[in-house]
């Protein structure tokens, strides 16, 4: 069976374990609670209520209330709805811009091939963080512009990617009669190249969602992603530290949320990888 084949399947085979199983279970759930936070948050997340300041667990406050008296509960919900919606924004772009660059460099090669990957090749030489936290320092705070940066530090390694997929393919003799027969670069890309391309990205994207989590909440907890009193998890988490060792549960909950979240996505990806049989490259440095 092929990749573009397999790729049409669901990876629910007899040696699939339950952990992996309860695992989509999991992640199925936290999408569908993404989704729908905005209209399932009990309280407005946003809503200080001083006399409810460190209010324990509670049947009105499921996971007790911060020290401003907003509903915890509330704010992670809140949070899963950011964090994911960032981060597949993120990586929709990233996709298109990969596809995009990379398969313009492969199949046209030449003077054009040269000058984008030497680009990349800057790109791919510095740590991603470091390089978004260059991109929020140039464009300023803010989720949107966090989003921007995490986008330009990572289009590079996709690009890279598609291009030596498009290398690889392009010399196929079908591929070659096609052009022969009158097909423009872009046709042939398009009936030929796309779907195996578009196959091994999404894969290695769905790896790279966790990855994205992570870079979103990293750069919230250091004051340059989401700004109060937006409810994220990293913010919640750079919030709560002033009081880890007196009320330490405000920062269990949003970082057990995250430490969740990325552990399934990484979880369901590798094992994506692995039934799919996709192989990562090392010039993406985490």
């Amino acid at each position: 069976m092929n990749l573009q084949t397999k790729f049409c399947t669901f990876p629910t085979h007899k040696g699939a374990s339950v952990g992996i199983r309860i695992a989509f279970i999991l992640f199925a759930l936290l999408v569908l609670v993404a989704l729908l936070a905005p209209y399932i948050v009990p309280y407005d997340p946003n809503a200080i209520d001083i006399t409810q300041k460190f209010a324990p667990m509670s049947v009105e406050h499921w996971f007790g209330c911060d020290h401003l008296g907003r509903d915890i509960f509330s704010r992670i919900l809140q949070g899963a709805s950011i964090s994911l919606g960032a981060s597949a924004v993120i990586l929709a772009c990233v996709l298109v811009l990969g596809i995009s660059i990379g398969g313009l460099c492969g199949f046209v090669g030449g003077r054009v091939d040269s000058v984008i990957m030497r680009v990349c090749d800057v790109f791919l030489s510095m740590p991603t963080l470091v390089l978004a936290l260059f991109f929020v320092g140039v464009l300023g705070v803010g989720l949107g512009n966090v989003i921007l940066a995490i986008i330009l530090t990572h289009w590079a390694w996709y690009a890279r990617i598609v291009r030596s997929i498009v290398l690889n393919l392009k010399h196929k003799e079908y591929i070659v009669l096609s052009t022969c027969y009158g097909c423009t670069h872009l046709q042939s890309f398009r009936r030929h190249i796309l779907r195996p391309v578009l196959s091994q990205c999404v894969i290695l994207a769905s790896m790279d969602l966790g990855h994205m989590m992570l870079h979103i909440a990293a750069l919230s907890f250091i004051g340059l992603g989401v700004q109060a009193p937006m409810a994220e998890w990293g913010i919640m988490l750079s919030e709560s530290k002033d009081y880890l060792w007196s009320h330490p549960q405000l920062m269990l909950y949003p970082g057990g949320a995250l430490f969740v979240s990325v552990a399934l996505c990484n979880i369901i990806g590798e094992n994506l990888r692995k039934y799919y049989d996709v192989s990562i490259p090392h010039t993406h440095e985490h």
